[in-house]
């Protein structure tokens, strides 16, 4: 390319290009002409060089952000959709021995799982959901649960400061609500009363939950601490590190504190 630069320039635009080379008069290819038009070149390319190493790593930062994105989407869809499935599946069971009873609580049952369900597919998909919807969502958890055990188990469910117009990743205090239910309503604990507080303050939001435990059950007990690692892991992917979660326990309570940072709607 720089012989061509060289003919075409001499030919057709100026014999004094390079003046600085010192051409010699009687040879268009002098060495120092050859050498300033390389150094020319150089310039050039280089210049081009850059830009185009530019572009293309920032389109691979752009395409590997976007792939990391997606990789973080997906584990946390994975990891929503390993929240309800047992829910399910004991509710319809109950569901099934109410209508063989023709209870009058089928009826509720239906509406209350079929509004459960509806917020699980139209909610849980999305980035943020009001935190009052994620209340009620909660709230009919925990209303289906009643239905299931019956008197034998109580919820204080306590809500502190102002709840509203605040946004909440979707489906994020499900499961420690379930692990409440499903560790603290051991039938060998006879009657019980599980505790949870959501409180919302300063733009955190502080959710505890309290619940007897079987302290006998060791293995259902060590198996809970992979849910926990998945709650970790979901709490980091959406927050990073700036969260709290908190287990306190001893030979027969269990306690969890959240402590994660909310936006306004």
């Amino acid at each position: 390319m720089t012989l061509v630069r060289i003919i075409f320039t001499y030919e057709f635009v100026t014999t004094e290009v390079f003046p600085e080379s010192e051409r010699s008069e009687d040879s268009i290819f002098d060495f120092n002409y050859i050498t300033a038009a390389f150094i020319g070149e150089i310039y050039v390319i280089g210049f081009t060089t850059a830009i185009k190493i530019t572009i293309d790593y920032v389109k691979n930062l752009r395409k590997t952000e976007a792939l990391e994105k997606q990789g973080l989407k997906n584990e946390l869809s994975l990891l929503k959709s390993q929240l309800q499935p047992h829910f399910f599946f004991n509710t319809l069971n109950n569901l099934y021995s109410l209508t063989l009873e023709k209870s009058d609580q089928a009826p509720e049952t239906v509406v209350k799982l079929s509004e459960f369900m509806s917020y699980v597919i139209y909610q849980g998909n999305k980035k943020k959901v009001s935190l009052i919807d994620e209340i009620k969502y909660i709230q009919n958890y925990i209303d289906l649960e009643r239905l299931r055990f019956g008197d034998r188990v109580q919820v204080d469910f306590s809500l502190l400061g102002s709840i509203e117009d605040y946004k909440i990743p979707p489906l994020l205090l499900l499961q420690f609500v379930e692990n409440a239910f499903k560790h603290g309503t051991d039938y060998e604990l006879g009657e019980v009363l599980l505790h949870m507080e959501l409180e919302v303050k300063d733009s955190w939001l502080y959710f505890k939950t309290k619940n007897r435990k079987n302290s006998n059950k060791i293995e259902e007990l060590e198996k809970e601490g992979i849910g926990h690692k998945n709650a970790r892991r979901r709490l980091g992917l959406l927050f990073d590190d700036d969260y709290e979660f908190i287990i306190k326990e001893d030979e027969t309570n269990y306690a969890i504190t959240l402590k994660i940072p909310v936006e306004l709607e």
